[in-house]
């Protein structure tokens, strides 16, 4: 019987023969996330397994279908963990989808984004080629990092098969803080945290609670802690998980889900009618009544970008490019997916 990358290759070689379009899955836990996308389901989750561990050089390797409970309960043996904290949602992603969708919890800010950890990847490109990028194989091509680029690319230059990541050790101590303020006191007491050498790893307000993780040694723990003052939340507290999983109260109503990337000191803006501050307020989760036209307009203003997270029928899921990278999106995509087989449209409706 043929190895399941043997047939993935072959099932990729015969899509491109025919121009036939992919729509890759991995656990389909971020269906809802972008742009509708149609095709036959290339299926990457029989490709799973950690291919090596090597915890003394923090780098994993595991192959793109492994579960991410699978890989971070590996982890956790050896003291160790993903920095950039990336959703599980319903329970069933995987690494590859988590590097290709590109997402971090509330974590990401301080562990690092999901594009910083990639170490190399082995791809399958649109011609069905295995093709391996990163630290441990061949050179980039064309100037580009390659493997990086994968980080958030949505499958839209190839399906990932493999994927090398840097791990961290995981904190001595964690705990969390719960301040009662008002939203316009929180920012500004999340911004001077963010200034200061605190152990700070999470950051959220959220209904006039503004909520700190402080997460590193004991004595840096406690000593922080006792600065700081507030309520701290039970061991087993599991909010940061629910944030994180998109599981709290405020994720379940059923309208457009925007979610905002912004500098942390941006004002307030006119359409965040409800919101929810993480990473100390650079991105703001948030349900409106304005247009999809005037939400992007007004975050554009303050330099920032706006996605239509969830329930975005009938909305361009991610904001237009400039031109400039428009054109070097292309280029790629005719390079690594010449008749735009895989997930066509997920990101942008002329793919």
């Amino acid at each position: 019987m043929a190895d399941i990358s043997d047939q993935l290759q072959q099932q990729v070689q015969t899509a491109h023969a025919g121009r036939t379009p992919l729509r890759i899955q991995g656990g389909n836990s971020k269906h809802f996330y972008g742009n509708p996308v149609e095709g036959e389901v290339l299926d990457i989750s029989g490709h799973s397994g950690i291919v090596s561990h090597e915890p003394t050089e923090l780098v994993l390797t595991a192959r793109a279908g492994t579960p991410l409970d699978e890989i971070e309960a590996t982890l956790a043996q050896s003291g160790q963990m993903l920095s950039f904290e990336p959703p599980h949602f319903n329970g069933g992603a995987t690494i590859g989808g988590a590097i290709a969708a590109g997402l971090g919890g509330p974590r990401r800010p301080w562990g690092g984004a999901p594009r910083d950890l990639v170490l190399g990847v082995k791809l399958l490109d649109g011609q069905g080629q295995v093709l391996s990028f990163g630290g441990q194989v061949m050179k980039n091509v064309a100037g580009y990092d390659v493997s990086r680029l994968m980080a958030g690319s949505f499958g839209a230059l190839g399906a990932i098969l493999e994927v090398s990541l840097k791990v961290l050790p995981a904190p001595a101590k964690t705990r969390t803080l719960v301040l009662d303020m008002n939203r316009d006191d929180a920012v500004r007491a999340m911004r001077e945290f963010s200034r200061k050498p605190l152990p700070l790893t999470a950051a959220c307000f959220l209904d006039g609670h503004l909520y700190l993780r402080l997460a590193g040694s004991h004595a840096s723990v406690n000593a922080w802690k006792q600065r700081i003052g507030g309520e701290e939340t039970a061991e087993h507290n599991t909010f940061w998980q629910r944030l994180r999983d998109h599981q709290l109260d405020y994720f379940q109503r059923e309208q457009t889900l925007w979610r905002l990337s912004l500098a942390g000191k941006a004002p307030r803006l006119a359409c965040e009618e409800h919101s929810l501050l993480d990473w100390a307020g650079a991105q703001r989760w948030v349900y409106t009544s304005a247009s999809a036209t005037e939400i992007r307009e007004e975050v554009a203003a303050q330099g920032g970008h706006a996605q239509a997270f969830r329930h975005a029928a009938g909305i361009d899921a991610f904001q237009p490019m400039e031109p400039l990278l428009l054109s070097l999106h292309q280029r790629l995509k005719q390079r690594f997916d010449p008749h735009a087989i895989f997930n066509r449209q997920r990101l942008f409706q002329h793919d």
